[in-house]
C-alpha cells in the first residue's frame, strides 16, 4: 500500500469541474441520436382500475405520430421487471392499473408537442376499483387484493430475535413505548428520468441517466429475453440519483417503443411524471423499550410497517434493513424484531440514501430522548452509556464494529457546546445517531491503459452522479502510477467495452470500485517496474516512480520511451486490470464495513407560529481515508440537507389516491434559506475501512440523524414531542399548545 501519497488526501479541483460549469457535459436530454423521435407515456388517473378497453386509433392517425404502444404489443417478448424474485412489475399496465400514474399507453412521434398531443386521443376506458393508500388500509380485513400472492397484501416480512425480550422488560425499570410515522419522500434529483432507445439487428442500444448501467443492461434483456451481449447500455454525465436510477425505470418501456417504432426515441420525463416512477418507502413503527433505571437498555421490540406501493421493487431488501437501522448505534441484551413490507396502490418505492436508516432513525432516536426525559438523564449521557464499543457485535451473526462511535459522538457534541439539551430562552439541543451495514456487495472491475506517450486512460463502471466518482477514481489511479492528474482520462460508461461494475450506490463506489481502480493502477504499476528493471539493469528496490518517469541511479526514464522500448517503437500499451470480489472481503462479511452518521444541533423555535430555526448543525463521518476532503464534506453536509427537507417539508400528498403536490411549487425542498446559520463538518480519518488507502463510504451517513436530533431540540425548548414528519410549523404549533395544556392538567 502506498503511504506517502501524492495526490491521494488533495482537495484538487474536479476533473469535470469545467465541463459542468461551462455546458460542456452533456447529459441525456442533450444527446442527439440521428432520427430519433420524441416519446411520451399516458398515464391512468385512477389508483386502481380495471382496463377494459385502450382505443388508439385517433392518437395513430395524428401527422407526425409514428407509434403507439400498448401492453398487446409486448405479446411476443416478456411483460415484467423488477428485482430479485420479485419480478411483479410490468413495464406498462397490463388489464388492470394498480396506482395513479402508471403508464397504459407510450407514443412515438416527431416531437414532444405532437407526443402530448396525441396522449389525449387515446381513449381508455376504465372500471374504477376500491384502493388502498396506507399500509393499515392494505392489511385491513377485506382490502383489495394488489397481487394473487400476496396474503394480506404482505410482500416480504423479516425478522430477528435475540434473548428474551418479555424476560428482559420484566427486569426492566421502565418501559416506554410510542408509535412514529415517517411519511413517504422524493428524491428530485435535478435531472428527472430520461431515456434513449435504439432496437436495430445488432440489438438494443440504451443510453440513460442511471447509476447502474449494467443493471439495465440486465433488466431490458430479461424484458426482451435477449443476451446480454446484445444489450449496451451508455452512461455519462447523471443530475443525481439518490437511488432513485438504480436499476430499470423506464427503459424498458422506451426500449419497447423504439422497437415498434422502428427508430430511436428518446423520453424525458418531468417532475411530476419522475414522481410517479418510484419514491422512499413510508414507515409506521411500534418501538417499545424496556431499560433500567440508570439508563441501561435491557430490551427492544419493534414492529414496522413499510409501504411499498403496488411493486416490490426493492422494498423486501429494504425491509431487511431496517432490522439492523432500527438498532442504531446500541447495545440491546434482548431483541424482537417484525419488519413488514406492504404493498398499496401508490407508487412503488425504490432505494433511497440509506434504504430503511433515516426511516427507523426517526423512532429510535425520537424515543431515546424520551427515556431520558423520563429518568432525567442527559441524552447525550444515555447514548454514551450504551453506544456499542469498537471491534463488538452490533448485530448477531454481523461483522463487528469497526468505527469508534464514542470517539465520534464526543467531537460532535464538543464542537456543537453540549452543556445540556435545554439551552437558552426558546432554544433547545438535540442529537441523533445512526449506524447502517450499507448493501456494499463486492463485484467490481476496472481496467487502466498506460499509453505509448505514457498518458493514462481508464474504465470504470461506476455512474458520475454529482457525487465526484470522476474525480475519485482519476486521484487513485495518479496515486498509483505517480503521473500527474491531467494526464489521466477517466472513459465515458459503454456496457460493450466498460468492464463490470454491481452499481453505483450503497456507499460502495470509493470503497469497492475504488479498491478496483486501485488493483489496476497497481498491476500497471507493476509492468513498469519490470520495464524499468529491465531499462535499468537493476533491482526493483532501486527503482522509485515520480511525475511519469522512472528513477534508478540518478537517472531517468519516461513511461513512454519504456513502452516504446518494449515494443520496439510500434506504439503499444501497458494494460493493467483489477478486481474487487467476495473472495477479498473478511469473515463475516456482512457488512463489508460499518457506516456511521451522527449530528447533533441547536434550534431556534418560535412558539408563537411553530416555525423551526436552525441555528448550528454539526455532523461527522467516518471516512476512513479521505481521498478528496473537500469532496467529502460537500457528500456529508449535501447529505444533511437532504435530512432537513424531510425533516421540514417533504411528503407525497395524495387525494383518491393520486398525488396532488407534484411540482416544486407544492413539494418543497430546502433552499439556501435552509442552511443552517453554522455548519460543521467533521471528517473521522483512522484508515480503518476495507477500500484504497482504508477508505471507507460515507454518502448516505450524514442523513439519518437529522429529522430526529431536531425533533429532540424542539422538545428539549418547548416540551412538545412530535412523532411524525414533517414537522411543519401548523404541526409544531399544535404540539407545543398541547404540551402546554397537558402541563396545566398536571398542576390542577
Amino acid at each position: 500500500m502506498t503511504t506517502t501519497f501524492t495526490i491521494v488526501g488533495q482537495s484538487v479541483p474536479r476533473v469535470d469541474g469545467v465541463a459542468k460549469v461551462t455546458g460542456g457535459a452533456k447529459y441525456v436530454a442533450d444527446l442527439i441520436v440521428p432520427g430519433a423521435l420524441e416519446g411520451k407515456f399516458l398515464r391512468s388517473p385512477y389508483a386502481h382500475a380495471r382496463i377494459r378497453s385502450i382505443d388508439t386509433r385517433e392518437a395513430e392517425a395524428l401527422p407526425g405520430v409514428v407509434a403507439v404502444l400498448t401492453s398487446k404489443d409486448l405479446d411476443d417478448i416478456g411483460h415484467y421487471m423488477g428485482r430479485g424474485k420479485n419480478k411483479d412489475q410490468p413495464i406498462i399496465a397490463t388489464g388492470r392499473v394498480i396506482f395513479a400514474g402508471q403508464p397504459v399507453a407510450a407514443v412515438a412521434a416527431a416531437d414532444r408537442a405532437t407526443a402530448a398531443e396525441a396522449l389525449t386521443k387515446i381513449h381508455v376506458d376504465y372500471e374504477e376499483l376500491p384502493a388502498v393508500i396506507t399500509v393499515d388500509e392494505a392489511m385491513a380485513n377485506g382490502a383489495p387484493r394488489l397481487h394473487d400472492f400476496a396474503e394480506k397484501n404482505i410482500c416480504a416480512h423479516h425478522q430477528l430475535n435475540k434473548g428474551d425480550v418479555e424476560k428482559g422488560f420484566a427486569e426492566s425499570d421502565l418501559i416506554v413505548e410510542d408509535e412514529f410515522e415517517f411519511p413517504m419522500i422524493y428524491h428530485y434529483s435535478m435531472e428527472p428520468h430520461t431515456a434513449i432507445a435504439q432496437f436495430d439487428s445488432d440489438g438494443i442500444t440504451v443510453w440513460t441517466s442511471t447509476g447502474h448501467p449494467f443493471g439495465v443492461r440486465a433488466d431490458v434483456a430479461q424484458v426482451f429475453h435477449m443476451p446480454l451481449s446484445r444489450i449496451r447500455v451508455h452512461t455519462n454525465f447523471v443530475g443525481g440519483a439518490y437511488g432513485s436510477k438504480s436499476g430499470g425505470k423506464i427503459e424498458p418501456l422506451v426500449a419497447a417503443l423504439a422497437r415498434k417504432a422502428k427508430r430511436p426515441v428518446r423520453v424525458v420525463t418531468s417532475v411530476a411524471e419522475a414522481m410517479a416512477t418510484c419514491r422512499r418507502h413510508a414507515l409506521k413503527c411500534r418501538v417499545r423499550t424496556g431499560v433500567k433505571k440508570d439508563g441501561t437498555l435491557v430490551a427492544k421490540e419493534a414492529e414496522m410497517y413499510l409501504n411499498t406501493g403496488a411493486y416490490a421493487e426493492t422494498g423486501p431488501t429494504v425491509t431487511g434493513r431496517t432490522l439492523t437501522r432500527i438498532l442504531g448505534p446500541y447495545r440491546y441484551p434482548n431483541l424482537k424484531l417484525n419488519s413488514y413490507c406492504v404493498y398499496t396502490n401508490t407508487v412503488s418505492a425504490a432505494s433511497f440514501r440509506s434504504i430503511g436508516g433515516p426511516q427507523t432513525s426517526w423512532a429510535t432516536e425520537s424515543q431515546m430522548d424520551i427515556i431520558a426525559n423520563k429518568l432525567g438523564i442527559d441524552p447525550v449521557e444515555l447514548r454514551r452509556k450504551n453506544l456499542v464499543k469498537k471491534d463488538e457485535e452490533l448485530r448477531p451473526g454481523y461483522k463487528p464494529l469497526d468505527a469508534d462511535l464514542a470517539k465520534g459522538f464526543k467531537l460532535v457534541t464538543d464542537k456543537l457546546g453540549w452543556d445540556g439539551a435545554r439551552s437558552k430562552e426558546g432554544h433547545g439541543r438535540g442529537c441523533g445517531f445512526g449506524t447502517t451495514d450499507p448493501g456494499a456487495p463486492l463485484a467490481s472491475t476496472s481496467t487502466v491503459h498506460v499509453l505509448a506517450d505514457g498518458s493514462v486512460t481508464f474504465m470504470c463502471g461506476t455512474a458520475e452522479l454529482g457525487q465526484g466518482a470522476k474525480t475519485i477514481m482519476s486521484q487513485i489511479i495518479a496515486e498509483e502510477l505517480r503521473v500527474p492528474l491531467d494526464r489521466v482520462t477517466i472513459r465515458p460508461i459503454d456496457t460493450a467495452f466498460t468492464p463490470f461494475d454491481r452499481s453505483t450506490g450503497s456507499s460502495r463506489s470509493t470503497t469497492v470500485m475504488g479498491k478496483a481502480v486501485e488493483l489496476a493502477g497497481s498491476d500497471a504499476r507493476r509492468q513498469i517496474v519490470e520495464l524499468a528493471m529491465e531499462h535499468f539493469e537493476c533491482p526493483e528496490d532501486a527503482i522509485t516512480l515520480e511525475n511519469g518517469e522512472a528513477i534508478a541511479g540518478g537517472k531517468k526514464v519516461t513511461y513512454g520511451a519504456l513502452i516504446n522500448k518494449h515494443f520496439a517503437d510500434q506504439g503499444g500499451e501497458l494494460v493493467g486490470t483489477g478486481y474487487a470480489h467476495s473472495g477479498m472481503a473478511p469473515t463475516p462479511a456482512n457488512p463489508l464495513f460499518w457506516e456511521i452518521g451522527i449530528g447533533a444541533v441547536e434550534v431556534k423555535v418560535d412558539e408563537e407560529t411553530g416555525k423551526v430555526h436552525v441555528e448550528k448543525y454539526v455532523t461527522a463521518a467516518d471516512a476512513g481515508k479521505a481521498i478528496h476532503p473537500l469532496q467529502c464534506e460537500g457528500q456529508d453536509e449535501g447529505s444533511a440537507m437532504m435530512g432537513i427537507g424531510h425533516t421540514f417539508y417533504e411528503a407525497y400528498q395524495w387525494d383518491g389516491g393520486q398525488i396532488i403536490n407534484s411540482s416544486l411549487v407544492d413539494y418543497k425542498v430546502p433552499t439556501f434559506d435552509d442552511v443552517p446559520d453554522e455548519f460543521e463538518s467533521i471528517l473521522i480519518e483512522d484508515a480503518n475501512g476495507p477500500g484504497p488507502y482504508g477508505a471507507k463510504g460515507l454518502g448516505e451517513g450524514g442523513i439519518i440523524p437529522v429529522a430526529p436530533a431536531i425533533a429532540n431540540a424542539v422538545f428539549w425548548s418547548t416540551g412538545a414531542r412530535v412523532k411524525s414528519l414533517p414537522l411543519t410549523p401548523e404541526k409544531v404549533w399544535r404540539a407545543i399548545k398541547e404540551a402546554a395544556n397537558e402541563r396545566q392538567d398536571q398542576k390542577r
